[in-house]
This record gives C-alpha cells, structure tokens and sequence, in this order.
C-alpha cells in the first residue's frame, strides 16, 4: 500500500506553501488573488482595481465567486502576514501589492496629480543596496524596541514628468484609479 506524503502538493505549489507558512489556509480565493499579485509584482492595486483585473481574467473562474467583502478580508489577510505591502497615497486610496520577502523597502512615485503610482526600483537601482541597508537598520531598531509585524513604505510624493509638462501621461506602470 502507497502512502502520500501531505507536505508534496505544498511542495509542488508555492502559492499553496507561502499561504502555510503565514497560517492561512489555502482556498481557492487565496490562491487566486496572492497568485495575481505575485504575477504582478510591480503594480500595486487599489481593491477595485483587484477586483476588476481578477473578473477580467479569462481563466480565473474562482473571481466571480470573489465578492467585494470576502475580497477586502482576504486583503486584509494577507497584509496581516506580511505577503503584501498596503500603501495609502495621498487621496487616502488604499493601493495593494505583493511584497518579496527579501525586500525592506519598494520604492515608488505616487503622482499629485494624475494619482499613478510607479515602482522606482529601476531609478534608484544604483541606490537600492544602500536603501535595503538603511530599511533593514530601522526595522532592526524598532524590534529592538519590542514592534512586530513591521513592513517599510518608501513614497517620494510629487507631481511626474508628464503632468509637469503638460504632455500626455505615459506608460503607467501601475493601474491609473
């Protein structure tokens, strides 16, 4: 007689063994909406963007079965454990994205005026080594402190080369609100 070992589908599916590693149980909805934002790891959501884009998708069949509520849960969820960064912009909008356990910080540019947000990774890239330090030196410290459960938003806050110049907007990397 075979037997199964119960730790090979986690191991088959990371998906399925990050939503263990943080206490979460590992429903359709959870995979569905932690693997969209981990396929999308530059773009950061508000909850209607997320739920529009996972409605969209053509093979998602678990998304119209996401109602709002179960969605702003299952965010919270995840923000909770730390596998995702939440960042509220100056608008007080709520936007949602992935966070890569070896990051501190994720660098970004939320514009004044036409509200897109884009990831600046490639524009501190040379910077970046020295940001990660600088994130990783206040976490410590605040730890130190006795805080738990803390994750870095680093927000540069200002108005993006194409509103300053009048031109059209360009290629957003996140979903414009």
């Amino acid at each position: 007689m075979a037997t199964t070992d119960p730790i090979a589908p986690l191991a088959a599916d990371p998906i399925d063994a990050l939503l263990s590693a943080h206490g979460l149980r590992r429903t359709a909805a959870a995979r569905l909406v932690l693997g969209w934002l981990l396929a999308h790891p530059d773009t950061s959501y508000t909850h209607a963007q997320l739920q529009a884009a996972l409605a969209d998708d053509g093979g998602a069949a678990p998304a119209s079965a996401l109602d709002r509520v179960t969605l702003y849960r299952l965010i919270d969820r995840l923000t909770q454990v730390g596998l995702l960064l939440c960042r509220v912009d100056n608008q007080r909008v709520r936007r949602y994205q992935a966070m890569p356990t070896s990051v501190h910080a994720i660098p970004h540019f939320e514009c004044q005026s036409c509200h897109r947000d884009s990831p600046l990774s490639g524009a501190l890239k040379a910077s970046a080594a020295d940001l990660d330090r600088a994130a990783q030196t206040a976490l410590e410290a605040l730890a130190a402190l006795g805080y738990q459960g803390m994750s870095m938003d680093f927000a540069v806050r200002g108005v993006c080369v194409d509103c300053a110049t009048g031109g059209a907007p360009g290629t957003a990397t996140g979903p414009a609100p």
